[in-house]
């Protein structure tokens, strides 16, 4: 009987031994890990060289020129097509807007931009609600264009500014019927905002005018995934339908302005176009 009990202790001495130890094991463990990550110098700077490397990639106040030369690439690779030299001749940097570099170019600032961009007389033609003999219903001075109806109407929110008596027109399919947006056009109309297919589907019905129309705004804001209005496959062809059909040949006559708003990429050939083939 003494035998057995002292059996008993003797197993039962080193059974909450054993636990502790790896414990003990696994802290020590963790904390070398811990150790290791934090004294090794090498992941901060890879990030500081990421973050310098992106804002190399990108041109924050494109000029006309840098406008010009990227929208003349778009245009070809997207359409498959060459300008001709006449073409060139007429689509120079007078077609592009140039906006001013020491304004934030940001979607807050962009009441700001379009006053300095439609000039002294911007109040009236952009502003007045009233129809009068010279101005049509349905005809907007200002076409802003987006990816997507949301960013559509966060553009549109910083234009009140402009908007405050003249409401601008939605133009964009998400919880809007077409129906409602032709009728909200039979009055007067100075900014407008949307997307590629719903902007088209509305000219083609003739309930959106272009006889005013000075300046097209293209949102270059890119989404989640690094898509923009010219790059998102889908949404890219339906703004080229767009542009081919009614914007082109306006341009080509010096009657409508482009605005490329926002940071355009420092490379600006297409690295996506064998893929998009």
């Amino acid at each position: 009987m003494g035998s057995g009990k002292e059996k008993k202790k003797h197993n039962n001495k080193p059974l909450p031994l054993g636990p502790k130890k790896v414990n003990n094991t696994k802290r020590k463990k963790k904390e070398k890990v811990k150790q290791t990550k934090s004294s090794n110098g090498i992941a901060k700077p890879k990030i500081k060289v990421v973050k310098e490397k992106q804002l190399n990639d990108v041109v924050r106040f494109p000029t006309a020129a840098q406008q010009l030369k990227f929208f003349h690439e778009q245009y070809q690779s997207s359409n498959r097509v060459q300008l001709s030299s006449l073409e060139l001749e007429s689509f120079t940097e007078t077609c592009m807007l140039e906006l001013n570099p020491d304004q934030d170019q940001t979607s807050s600032a962009l009441a700001d931009h379009m006053k300095g961009a439609f000039g002294p007389s911007w109040k009236q033609i952009l502003c007045e609600k009233e129809l009068d003999g010279k101005i049509d219903p349905g005809q907007p001075a200002l076409l802003v264009i987006s990816l997507a109806a949301l960013r559509s109407l966060e553009l549109l929110r910083e234009l009140r500014p402009l908007t405050s008596e003249c409401r601008a027109a939605k133009l964009f399919s998400k919880h809007m019927k077409i129906e409602e947006q032709a009728s909200s056009l039979k009055n007067r109309v100075n900014i407008a905002s949307g997307t590629p297919s719903r902007i088209k589907k509305l000219i083609d019905m003739e309930a959106l005018g272009l006889s005013r129309l000075a300046v097209i705004v293209l949102d270059m804001k890119t989404d989640a995934k690094g898509y923009s209005l010219l790059t998102l496959p889908q949404v890219r062809d339906e703004f080229w339908d767009l542009y081919r059909n009614y914007f082109h040949q306006r341009v080509m006559e010096g009657a409508l302005r482009i605005c490329l708003y926002g940071d355009l990429p420092a490379n600006i050939k297409r690295k996506k176009n064998d893929k998009d083939e």
